[in-house]
């Protein structure tokens, strides 16, 4: 069970601002900075970068304060014995980068939304948006071997899944993140485990896809929504993805879909 103490997100303050509490507090506590900031960790203070994660457990001493012109974090308070708090593999006292610090940012959001709302299903629906972030600051505390162009990578291939028909090649790609061709091919394949033109394939597919069997479109149609310039490509990256030819998937889309 989940109880929310208190939660916001966006709270900022002045330079001179210091939060210590030598006995910590009777409940969890979940920051995510946005500012750099100064922590006391291990017993000494040092500064860490914005988009850090950092939990307290109850009764943890806690330190931290502004090191620029203003401080700026979301941050939750809550009480619960669920096992995925409790037990989990994180640091505790001590911050660690966040990967994906809007994607954490918006569960905030919603975490203080559905606090201050107080709807029918807000203990079930407050669970699941701290299982989710849990399951973020995981993901970011388990990532080993993190590019310095992690954020612009989660852009680049969001960016593809969302305009599969735009004329993508690598080297546009890579001249976008103003780096060379082969070092995007290295860091893209060791960050999501395929290739950057992999994805676009894959995200073109996917439309075609959902244009087959939601829409009237001709597949010569589909083709150019698609961004493929020649049909006969395209059948063949079909049928290498899915097994079968743009027709066939069109004739059973329900029973076909499951299988591709």
């Amino acid at each position: 069970m989940i109880q929310i103490d208190y939660a916001e997100y966006d709270a900022i303050h002045s330079e001179d601002f210091v939060f210590d509490i030598p006995n910590g507090h009777d409940c969890w506590l979940l920051l995510l900075t946005q500012t750099p900031a100064i922590f006391l960790v291990d017993g000494e203070c040092r500064k860490y970068p914005p988009n850090c994660a950092i939990l307290y457990r109850p009764g943890q001493r806690i330190y931290y304060r502004a090191c620029e012109e203003s401080y700026a974090n979301d941050w939750i308070r809550f009480y619960t014995d669920e096992s995925y708090v409790t037990t989990a593999p994180l640091p505790c006292g001590v911050p660690f980068v966040i990967h994906d610090p809007s994607y954490c940012h918006n569960i905030y959001r919603l975490l203080v939304t559905e606090h201050i709302l107080n709807n029918n299903f807000k203990d079930i629906s407050v669970d699941h948006l701290l299982r989710i972030l849990f399951n973020k600051l995981l993901e970011s505390y388990n990532y080993k071997a993190v590019s310095p162009l992690f954020l612009d990578l989660n852009q680049l291939k969001l960016d593809i899944y969302h305009n599969p028909n735009k004329e993508w090649t690598v080297s546009k790609m890579a001249e976008r993140l103003n780096i060379s061709i082969g070092y995007l091919e290295d860091i893209y394949k060791n960050t999501f485990g395929v290739s950057c033109m992999n994805d676009v394939i894959n995200s073109r597919i996917n439309l075609a896809k959902k244009y087959l069997v939601y829409h009237n479109y001709t597949i010569a149609e589909i083709v150019t929504l698609c961004g493929y310039s020649n049909i006969e490509h395209f059948f063949r990256q079909f049928k290498k993805i899915t097994g079968l030819t743009p027709n066939q998937f069109r004739k059973s889309p329900y029973q076909l879909c499951k299988k591709s």
